[in-house]
């Protein structure tokens, strides 16, 4: 394995970003200018070592939950703990990413203009890429796949309380680049935890070219507020599964079931079911039977309906609650719901339950979301279930990239102009 810096008290963290940034950028050059082969080598033998590093990786693991057992909540701890089932899907997921067309050079429009120049609108990388992510050590090993398939360095700035699993990421990974000869600077990891590397690394524009941040509402609000360098934020995902008044009630609960239950902390699940009144009165026992194992937050007509619901406060319709919690809506029809829907959601992924075509277009339509979706479960909102092998985010925003960020929307492009000797008139 190799060794991570190890950053004492005589270093800055402005000092020690300024140094992962001058690395980093150096790196990107080399590995933009590495073919699609070297960057594949790079990655399935990164993935083989993740899986022969497991015990190392899972004794880093068990060392960074146990240091917050006690002062976390079991939705945290479950997107903190790893096991060997995970870290085989990490490793899958590299290969995933190594069997991906090359995103890099790929020509997306060309121009031959009238005085003979050729002119080419081009794919390429980035450049350098920080990703600042809580908790879920395997999304630094899926943003590094991404950003080496993709050609671009990064730096990993992932929270204090995965610091050791990082680590042991980070170095598979960083093993997998020395092995196709490429620089193991293109992966690095913020190695202090001082919180003001944060604030230097949004602000080391002369270095980073995109910041990534993949956490709460919290995070996201530092990186609005302090960065200096161009952002594509994942905000948080308050999802929502509307219940049309022509769902099929069986489909209906078991699509909300796997939405909210399969895994309470990741961001695509549902936190909020929105009924409509038509079928509320049959939905609603349906629901509470199926998810007994989940505390349901009803409006007061929705308690009228199911006793076994509990009030709704006013502010359980904009929560994120990463665990067995979800808030109940009645509405009048369609149009209430997609109002609801726009004022409620955070523009994550909200998805339509209906065997009506028409309603099912018009709500997917005026739902000004990343992903919208009709018949099935909010937590497909995923890279990986969309065929890009990994994500790096859900982006939430519009300019550049939308939606699960994969190893195309982590190219740029610019414009390569052959000519045989034209001059301007």
């Amino acid at each position: 394995m190799l060794n991570l810096r190890e950053v004492n008290a005589p270093i800055s963290a402005a000092a020690h970003i300024d140094e992962l940034g001058q690395a980093a950028r150096r790196a990107a050059r080399r590995l933009a200018a590495a073919d699609v082969a070297t960057r594949n080598h790079a990655l399935r033998t990164a993935a083989a070592r993740l899986r022969t590093s497991a015990p190392e990786l899972l004794a880093a693991n068990r060392a960074d939950v146990a240091d917050v057992a006690d002062t976390r909540p079991e939705a945290f701890l479950d997107r903190l703990r790893l096991d060997a089932g995970r870290i085989d899907a990490m490793a899958r997921a590299l290969e995933e990413i190594a069997d991906l067309p090359d995103p890099v050079g790929r020509e997306l429009a060309r121009f031959d203009r009238p005085n003979g120049l050729d002119i080419r609108r081009v794919a390429v990388p980035i450049g350098v890429i920080a990703m600042i992510y809580e908790s879920r050590p395997n999304v630094g090993a899926d943003a590094s796949g991404l950003c080496i398939k993709s050609g671009n360095a990064i730096i990993l700035r992932g929270g204090s309380e995965s610091a050791r699993s990082t680590a042991v990421i980070v170095a598979c990974m960083q093993a997998g680049l020395v092995a196709a000869d490429l620089p193991a600077e293109c992966v690095q990891t913020v190695a202090t935890p001082d919180r003001e590397a944060v604030t230097e690394l949004l602000r080391a524009a002369d270095h980073v070219d995109l910041a990534i941040p993949r956490g709460g509402r919290g995070l996201v609000e530092l990186v609005r507020r302090e960065a200096r360098v161009p952002t594509l934020l994942h905000l948080d995902g308050n999802c929502h599964s509307y219940v049309h008044a022509d769902a099929d009630i069986v489909q209906a609960v078991a699509i909300i079931r796997n939405a909210k239950l399969r895994r309470t902390g990741v961001c695509g699940a549902t936190e909020s079911i929105v009924v409509d009144r038509a079928i509320a009165a049959a939905f609603l026992p349906a629901l509470a039977d199926a998810l007994a194992d989940c505390e349901l937050r009803g409006d007061a007509e929705a308690l009228t309906l199911e006793p076994r619901l509990v009030p709704a406060a006013s502010d359980d319709w904009g929560t994120e609650y990463l665990d067995a919690i979800a808030s109940v809506k009645i509405v009048n029809d369609l149009a209430d719901a997609i109002d609801f829907v726009t004022r409620h959601s955070s523009g994550h992924t909200d998805a339509i339950l209906t065997r009506d075509a028409a309603a099912a277009r018009l709500f997917m339509m005026a739902i000004d979301s990343a992903v919208v979706m009709h018949n099935a479960s909010t937590q497909f909102s995923d890279g990986g279930e969309f065929g890009m092998g990994a994500e790096i985010g859900i982006a939430t925003g519009k300019m550049h990239a939308r939606g699960p960020v994969g190893v195309e929307q982590l190219t740029t492009y610019k414009y390569f102009v052959h000519g045989s000797g034209q001059t301007r008139p």
